[in-house]
């Protein structure tokens, strides 16, 4: 404990200024005039400015969620020995309002010891004037308490909105690019947690709102949905007028996806440029970008748009067939259909007339198909090529038996096909997952192999997914490595590191 005086007190006075020093009342020593005519130490002994300040306190801890109850009912994570730790401590301190606080500070303690030491130096004023700065510690104890959040995980009620995520399809390739999208932005990150529903789909659980709320405008900004909410009450309080709601959001993802055939109606066609009805579905994302396979045309249709006048796939990426090139002719600018109003033509794919078998008659009766693609820059006598054969299709749609039989092609090429077994047994890479409680059924594992072609042959897809190495495959480093080095890859540079943490013992020096 020190004595403050006011003035010069503290300097050193000249030698005819010791007349002016007085005996204190108690013990007689010389000491400089102040109100209370009393050493330090004798006002030590008389006033205490810490007495009303405990000198030991608790705070307690959350072990499940490692937060710190900031009084009266806010859990805040907190680091030892921080500046949010330091705050949760004085609080616990109901005397520091009488004293002036000057400063504070940890005094290092074992981190399992379950103590935190603050010391503190305050200012107070005694007996008429008098200011006395006084040193202490105050010694905390951590309790564990389990926050309310916990409590209700534990009592298996712990969320207060679900977000499902379904999607009414054959095929679930939108549902696994959504995957990679939320990964990629970190969309989760609120969730108490997630859970694959047996249908199909994802439910996301949250514990306000709030949470639930940004997830869902999430999903609306990266892919067309529709999205219906609902609440359930759970318990009213009449006296307080106090209701506990428990709310749900159904997402429902638009029912096609990449490398499916979809019907347009006449309504639809109009304002995307008159493009014929039977298109390509190219890229579902935050519009369903379409293109007509025979002409290059492209066009996009708007979530509003979808959900004002939807439409169904009719044919499926299930529903191909393998076909062998025969011959392949490019079609030349002036042979190209061009009419006004036309819409946006594909630059990146090049018209060409094709000339196919079907490789389950090659060799038997090989009836020569023809049909003009949009593959002309990949294909050459002696591909495999998939497509869709709609003269023999069983297809069930409104719109698709509105059309003139001259209307419907008899074949459309969708993709160039490579060896599937050759290509999985040679991916060195790999996606991350929401969970790992998926059961993967045939079809399930189909579609997510589809889906990792073709992020393998599209580089605009794969640039909203976060793609990892593979430390358990060897990586070619020259093209004379790989068994066919037309086979579309991923590049080492577009793979990331993923990070693996294990406790490697050290050894005895």
């Amino acid at each position: 404990m020190e004595y403050l005086g006011a003035g010069d007190a503290g300097q050193m006075a000249p030698a005819s200024a010791g007349k002016n020093k007085i005996l204190c009342c108690e013990c007689g020593v010389p000491i400089e005039p102040n109100p209370s005519n009393m050493c330090v130490a004798c006002l030590r002994t008389h006033v205490d400015i810490t007495a009303n300040i405990p000198k030991q306190a608790i705070v307690f801890f959350c072990r499940n969620c490692e937060r710190y109850l900031n009084p009266p009912s806010e859990w805040v994570q907190c680091s030892l020995e921080s500046k949010e730790l330091l705050s949760v401590c004085l609080k616990r301190l109901k005397g520091l309002k009488e004293v002036k606080l000057v400063d504070a500070g940890f005094v290092w303690t074992e981190p399992h010891s379950k103590r935190i030491k603050v010391k503190l130096t305050v200012h107070g004023e005694v007996m008429d004037g008098v200011v006395l700065q006084q040193v202490f510690v105050v010694e905390f104890t951590v309790n564990n308490q389990m926050c309310d959040d916990c409590h209700r995980t534990e009592a298996k009620d712990f969320w207060r909105c679900l977000v499902q995520v379904r999607q009414k399809s054959i095929n679930k390739k939108t549902l696994f690019y959504l995957e990679q999208m939320i990964l990629k932005h970190k969309a989760h990150e609120n969730t108490l947690g997630i859970k694959p529903s047996p249908s199909g789909g994802l439910d996301f659980y949250y514990a306000t709102d709030a949470h639930a709320r940004k997830m869902v405008d999430f999903l609306q900004a990266v892919l067309p949905v529709k999205v219906t909410n609902s609440k359930k009450l759970i318990s009213h309080d009449i006296h307080s007028n106090s209701y506990n709601y428990k709310y749900s959001y159904a997402v429902d993802v638009v029912p096609i996806s990449k490398g499916s055939l979809v019907c347009l109606n006449k309504k639809l066609q109009q304002p995307l440029g008159h493009i014929s009805p039977i298109c390509l579905v190219t890229k579902v994302a935050n519009a369903i970008h379409l293109m007509d396979p025979r002409t290059a045309q492209l066009a996009e249709v708007q979530n509003l748009a979808f959900w004002k006048s939807p439409f169904e796939a009719i044919c499926n990426p299930k529903h191909m067939i393998e076909f062998i090139v025969m011959d392949v002719e490019i079609v030349r600018d002036h042979e190209k259909k061009n009419f006004p109003g036309q819409g946006p033509v594909s630059f990146r794919h090049i018209l060409a007339d094709v000339w196919v078998v079907k490789a389950s008659e090659l060799g038997i009766n090989e009836n020569t198909i023809h049909t003009r693609s949009h593959l002309g820059h990949l294909l050459k006598p002696g591909d495999s090529v998939l497509g869709y054969d709609l003269q023999d299709a069983n297809i069930n749609n409104a719109e698709f038996e509105k059309l003139k039989q001259e209307s419907v092609p008899d074949l459309l090429l969708i993709k160039k096909s490579y060896d599937k077994t050759s290509r999985k047994q040679t991916r060195n890479w790999k996606l991350k997952h929401l969970t790992e409680d998926v059961a993967l059924d045939t079809d399930i594992e189909n579609d997510y192999n589809e889906f990792l072609e073709d992020l393998e042959e599209d580089p605009e897809l794969r640039q909203n997914v976060n793609i990892f190495k593979d430390t358990s495959k060897s990586i070619p480093v020259d093209t004379n490595d790989m068994e066919d080095p037309s086979v579309p890859r991923i590049t080492l540079e577009e793979m990331l590191d993923d990070l693996v943490l294990d406790d490697v013992e050290m050894a005895e020096a």
